[in-house]
């Protein structure tokens, strides 16, 4: 593991990478209940969703070990699920088959871009400043996320959003995690986020928000999902703007959350670049793939992945513990069921704080530069998008810089980036 990881070189230890794992595995273990949630509403079979959601996780997050030595893991992205199932299927009439077959075709587009180092050139192209401010605004993100889950921040019909019932139930045990989780961190306590998690979910039985999920620990079946696709529309102007809309959102998820967490990390190079980053992304294409080929909306690089970063993860052997939990998941699918939401919600509360420290390092003063960092920040929580939130910061970086007389300062790729995101949004 020393030769293949590299873990002296990254300052890392087996434990340290096992307890990163574990952690990582928690935090996003939600997604094995929502996905199939969101996606059996096309009529999907929710067991083989569920099996489906497990493997193509654990291959994707394997993947992303063993190609590109990094502690990122991967599941089917949420927004991109509700995206299949509400709109493409639902709203539109269209078949699930017909959604995976635009994932498949997706997932090949992303191979050959990568092959070809265009999304590793996107990556290059997003200017230093508004790399801090994803990584930040990321933590906002996934912070927002835990409290929204949680109960602690619920919808309003006149505000949108509001606080919501914390003097008891998932609330009430969230905010004892996070307190808990605090002091955790406060002294210093190796796998403070991990122990936090398991600390919360024990608060929870008593308050009746930690339950038992029941059912069966053997894998469910994965047939009636498993290389489902309906090629027949492939050649219609629908199915191109479907393809193009997974497309987008995917690739601009997936490169934030690679800068956001290579941020935290510290494994950007002295140039901005990110450390393996076309192997990575080529893990990334794998994982959606497999998606497809199982029976489950786009598989992309998760933010929580932060969290296990968090707690030492720096080598592919935090993504290969990940992994293992995911094969592990499909026979002890009742146990890692059981894990509320409210327990979740601390750690990734705790790890949004940590993924904003870069903050500190943004040029503010520099208005060309601050105020699209500023907006990439706010719109990643408001839009409930890392993709929306990446466009806004690089739209206005761009028109600010050539309408202040420093057009001189901007790459032309860079220029090309901004194109793209005003295409999606007069056309996709």
């Amino acid at each position: 593991m020393e030769k293949f990881f590299k873990l002296s070189e990254n300052k890392t230890t087996v434990k340290t990478e096992v307890v990163a794992g574990i952690t990582t595995f928690l935090t996003m273990a939600y997604i094995l209940s929502v996905n199939p949630s969101i996606l059996s509403a096309t009529g999907m079979d929710t067991g083989s969703l569920f099996t489906a959601t497990a493997l193509a996780s654990a291959v994707a997050t394997l993947a992303m070990a063993l190609i590109a030595n990094l502690p990122f893991a991967l599941a089917p992205g949420m927004g991109m699920n509700a995206f299949f199932a509400f709109t493409v299927v639902i709203g539109m009439g269209y078949s699930w088959q017909f959604a995976l077959t635009a994932i498949l075709v997706e997932g090949l587009i992303f191979m050959v871009l990568t092959l070809f180092n265009v999304r590793e050139a996107i990556v290059n192209a997003i200017p230093a400043n508004l790399k801090k401010a994803i990584s930040a605004g990321i933590g906002l993100f996934i912070a927002f996320i835990g409290l929204q889950n949680s109960g602690i921040i619920a919808n309003n019909d006149a505000t949108l959003v509001s606080l919501g019932g914390i003097t008891s139930g998932a609330p009430l045990v969230a905010l004892i995690g996070i307190v808990v989780t605090g002091l955790l961190y406060a002294y210093k306590v190796p796998g403070a986020l991990l122990l936090g998690m398991l600390g919360t979910t024990l608060i929870g039985i008593p308050f009746g928000v930690t339950k038992w999920a029941g059912g069966s620990f053997l894998p469910p079946d994965l047939s009636s999902t498993f290389f489902k696709f309906d090629f027949s529309q492939i050649f219609t102007i629908d199915f191109l703007i479907v393809t193009a809309t997974f497309f987008f959102v995917d690739v601009f998820d997936t490169v934030g959350t690679f800068v956001g967490c290579a941020t935290q990390a510290n494994m950007l190079e002295k140039d901005g670049q990110i450390k393996n980053a076309k192997r990575g992304f080529f893990a990334d294409a794998i994982g959606t793939l497999c998606g497809a080929i199982f029976g489950t909306s786009a598989v992309t690089t998760y933010v929580e992945s932060s969290a296990g970063i968090s707690q030492g993860g720096r080598t592919g052997l935090t993504s290969v513990v990940t992994a293992g939990l995911f094969v592990l998941s499909l026979f002890l699918a009742p146990i890692f069921l059981s894990v509320p939401s409210a327990a979740t919600a601390p750690a990734l509360v705790i790890v949004g704080l940590l993924m904003m420290a870069p903050i500190k390092e943004i040029e503010f003063e520099d208005f060309t530069e601050g105020i699209p960092a500023f907006l990439c920040i706010i719109m990643m929580p408001f839009a409930y998008s890392i993709a929306d939130g990446i466009m806004f910061g690089i739209v206005s970086w761009l028109l600010l810089k050539v309408f202040s007389g420093r057009h001189k300062e901007v790459p032309i790729f860079t220029v090309v980036v901004g194109i793209l995101f005003l295409l999606k949004i007069f056309f996709v």
